[in-house]
């Protein structure tokens, strides 16, 4: 019997004040070769999405709530997703995504007027190609600031939807792939009493595995060639996060969402 999630409870060091923090980390093998790297949720409080096939300086860092809301829709995060391979055209993006060339166009001007995506040259219409500006966007939390802290639960609800679909059909999927994708697939769920330090602490070595990661496969983002046989596109989540409110807070914690 195939189970994907394994369990564990465990408690790091001696811990004054803590918080029952639950860490969990998914290994999503999936088929289509749209579906890229991604990293969410950072060490400094903040949405990150980064597409390593894109060379610039860095993830943008977004600081306008119009920003956060121009993303904050399923197709334009699969279009952003899809030009981490590379340029494409209106046609090409909507083959990929599985959405008509009329909607990517209209995605894709809405993308480009926020920074987002931009005119690569050459061709005209749909038939004109798209890049992506940076190679991936960071939103800071801003809890003082409602209609940003609105703006911001309002996309990771969209990326959260996106990353439990992809889920959800890869555990639908699992016992039709071969027998060694289907044992080396692995989901963890850990449950932790962290102070807020010691999880910064963990999502930073997090992001030191990452980093590795990220230089050794990088050339096969964006070149077939570079892909030994058999490889495909898989897919790394990490949250880690609270699973009941500190003492003294204001939250509810059994109010619905």
């Amino acid at each position: 019997m195939f189970v994907f999630f394994s369990n564990r409870i465990g408690c790091l060091g001696s811990i004054l004040v803590s918080a029952i923090v639950t860490v969990i980390l998914l290994l999503i093998f999936a088929r289509s070769a749209v579906h890229y790297l991604k990293r969410s949720f950072s060490r400094e409080a903040c949405r990150e999405n980064t597409l390593d096939g894109v060379e610039t300086d860095g993830p943008r860092t977004l600081t306008d709530a119009r920003e956060l809301r121009a993303l904050s829709h399923p197709v334009r995060l699969a279009l952003m997703e899809a030009l981490g391979g590379g340029p494409l055209t209106a046609t090409q993006a909507g083959e990929l995504i599985g959405e008509t060339a009329t909607t990517c166009s209209f995605h894709l001007r809405q993308l480009a007027r926020y920074g987002f995506v931009e005119e690569a040259g050459g061709g005209r219409g749909r038939a004109r190609p798209w890049r992506l500006t940076r190679r991936g966007w960071s939103a800071p939390a801003r809890p003082d600031d409602p209609d940003w802290t609105r703006a911001s639960q309002a996309l990771d609800r969209v990326l959260l939807d996106r990353y439990a679909q992809r889920l959800r059909r890869f555990v639908d999927e699992a016992p039709s792939y071969p027998w060694e994708w289907y044992e080396a697939a692995v989901g963890q769920q850990h449950l932790f009493h962290l102070t807020p330090d010691e999880l910064a602490e963990f999502a930073a070595r997090y992001e030191e595995l990452i980093g590795g990661l990220t230089a050794r496969f990088h050339a096969r983002r964006t070149d077939p060639a570079a892909r030994p046989a058999g490889a495909l596109p898989v897919e790394l989540l990490l949250f880690g996060y609270p699973v009941q409110p500190p003492e003294g807070s204001d939250v509810d914690p059994t109010a619905a969402r």
